[in-house]
């Protein structure tokens, strides 16, 4: 049995490859939290989570003070009783963001150590229900680009064998929105998903409103129309209109997933597997969601989401944003459009340890010992 021995926290702040905007924000940032947990053995999993440019110095703050303490001396084969100990240590400021991305730094880490030491990828070790699933592309459907680029790029993107854009909604008017959802339709024809993004701009009045916009195209999902908090009116919604209603991304909670499903607000599940908390939770609702019937398309980290996706049946897409290619050695297989988990033993992802030591911020970055 062995025990946690070491840990070092360390954080990094990533570019992004291209502009990213919605229809509240815009970021140029990726704080990037790693955490290594070495254990007696001698075995290290790495571990991570992310923000898009605030709060990286809190959540560095609650790994240093708080949860990677208690970790030292745990067996760390015991996942789920770390995990239950660290969200009640940290009940006071549960539920929420910051909390749930350093939760997701070391639940991941453990996962990967756990891998390692069985000698078996993340997917295989989760069930193994597929080996690639097919992506769809978000990078060049951003709210500022004009609509002839989100043309170009839609049709690059099925050439490439993508079977699905999202593009951003959220202009000040329905008709600019339906002006670029019309010309990306025309371009890539019927056969091609066209998912919209709105990022919980609307109210539920003008939700309505967009969401019968989005009837004419034969839209894949609207998401996120409404703040996430606001169960209820996304009931109402999904009522309403025959676009499904995708949310999750900002949901921290395995209980405000479990709301949604039983009312009927969420016709497909976006849980990001950082924001929830990690692996052990993101289960949890890919397999409550799997009771209702709904897809799991999450949200962001493709690199580690890849296996996820493939260790559950009801997950038939997985999000094309790139976040770790200036720190690995090898980004994620993507071939014709469908992505392949690795089958190295851990997460999949082949950190560049030289690049990581390049990017680190040295004042936000911590060894237990």
């Amino acid at each position: 049995m062995a025990k946690i021995e070491r840990c070092e926290i360390l954080m990094v702040d990533l570019v992004p490859k291209v502009r990213r905007t919605d229809a509240i924000q815009s970021f140029d940032s990726q704080e990037t939290p790693i955490v290594r947990i070495t254990d007696t053995d001698g075995v290290t999993g790495t571990g991570y989570s992310y923000t898009i440019g605030q709060g990286g110095a809190a959540v560095m703050s609650l790994l240093r003070e708080t949860l990677v303490p208690r970790l030292i001396g745990k067996d760390a084969e015991t996942i789920e009783a770390i995990w239950q100990d660290l969200l009640f240590s940290t009940h006071a400021t549960a539920v929420g963001a910051i909390t749930s991305l350093a939760l997701a730094a070391i639940d991941t880490a453990l996962w990967d150590l756990r891998c390692r030491k069985a000698g078996l990828p993340l997917f295989r070790l989760l069930g193994g229900a597929k080996n690639n699933v097919p992506c769809y592309t978000t990078e060049g459907g951003w709210l500022h680009i004009e609509t002839e680029d989100l043309v170009k790029d839609a049709l690059e993107a099925k050439a490439n064998g993508f079977a699905g854009s999202k593009i951003k909604i959220g202009r000040p008017h329905v008709s600019e929105d339906r002006e670029r959802l019309a010309a990306v339709r025309k371009a890539v024809g019927p056969g091609y998903e066209i998912m919209v993004d709105a990022n919980q701009a609307f109210s539920r009045a003008e939700a309505t409103r967009r969401a019968r916009m989005l009837e004419e195209f034969d839209i894949g999902w609207f998401e996120e129309p409404m703040p996430a908090d606001n169960v209820l009116e996304h009931a109402r919604l999904a009522a309403s209109t025959s676009v499904p209603i995708a949310v999750g991304e900002s949901m921290y909670s395995i209980s405000q997933f479990k709301d949604y499903l039983v009312c009927g607000g969420a016709s497909i599940v976006q849980v990001d597997v950082a924001r929830i908390g990690g692996i052990t939770p993101w289960m949890k609702v890919a397999h409550m969601a799997e009771a209702f019937g709904v897809p799991v398309c999450p949200h962001f980290l493709m690199e580690l989401h890849a296996s996820l996706v493939c260790a559950i049946p009801n997950a038939p897409w997985l999000e094309y944003i790139p976040q770790l290619d200036t720190i690995t050695q090898t980004g994620l297989r993507i071939e014709n459009g469908r992505a392949w988990p690795s089958e190295a033993p851990g997460l999949g992802i082949d950190w560049d340890w030289d690049a990581i030591g390049k990017a680190r911020i040295d004042g936000l970055s911590w060894t237990s010992n």
